[in-house]
C-alpha cells in the first residue's frame, strides 16, 4: 500500500474531488494559512500572514475546482516565501 499524501498533494492531484470545508481548513493548518470563519454569510477567507490579499472560499460542499486551485496556489506562494527565509 502506498503511503499516504500530504493534504496538500492530494489538492494538487485531485482538485475536482469531493473537498469540503474540513479539508481546506486542515489543508490550511498544515501549512500555516489562516482560515477566517465567516461572520454573517458562509464564506471563509485565508489568508498568509506572507501575503498581500485573501482567497475566499464558499462553505458549500463541494467545493469547486477553481478555489481548491487557487488555495494550492496560495499555499505554494506562502511557501516558496517561508523557504526563501530558511535559506537565508
Amino acid at each position: 500500500m502506498a503511503p499516504k499524501l500530504p493534504m496538500l498533494d492530494q489538492m494538487r492531484a485531485n482538485p475536482r474531488a469531493d473537498w469540503d470545508i474540513n479539508h481546506v481548513r486542515t489543508c490550511c493548518e498544515q501549512n500555516g494559512i489562516d482560515l477566517i470563519p465567516p461572520t454573517g454569510g458562509s464564506h471563509y477567507k485565508a489568508k498568509s500572514p506572507l501575503l498581500h490579499g485573501h482567497l475566499t472560499v464558499p462553505a458549500r460542499r463541494p467545493i469547486k475546482a477553481i478555489y481548491i486551485r487557487q488555495l494550492v496556489n496560495m499555499i505554494d506562494a506562502h511557501l516558496t516565501i517561508v523557504r526563501g527565509k530558511k535559506d537565508s
